[in-house]
């Protein structure tokens, strides 16, 4: 059976990001890099949130993202809704959890 991957979007400003979502170890890119190596240190936990709420589900998948237009923090927050939303794609449960933190997620 093919891999079953995911394709979101998010949208914050100007700012626009694509996110695939795809089985695997939970390595998260951004424009090609670590997420750990996006921005600065307050954009880098922005981008995780998700990643953080959604708890083991997000070790068990890889994520790309590009994101474009825009300033930092509004790729930031781009970002961080695309994963948000192609996490719930995934697991559907994980919506209520995004919405009790952020509605905005």
């Amino acid at each position: 059976m093919a891999e079953k991957t995911i394709n979101t979007s998010g949208r914050r400003k100007r700012a626009i990001a694509r996110a695939t979502l795809k089985a695997g170890t939970g390595i998260i890119k951004i424009n090609n890099q670590r997420v750990n190596m996006f921005g600065s240190r307050t954009t880098m936990l922005k981008v995780q949130e998700p990643l953080i709420l959604a708890g083991d589900e997000a070790n068990s998948v890889d994520i790309a993202v590009r994101v474009n237009g825009g300033g930092v923090n509004g790729q930031a927050e781009a970002a961080r809704v695309a994963i948000a939303r192609a996490l719930v794609v995934k697991n559907g449960k994980l919506k209520n959890v995004f919405d009790d933190y952020d509605r905005l997620l």
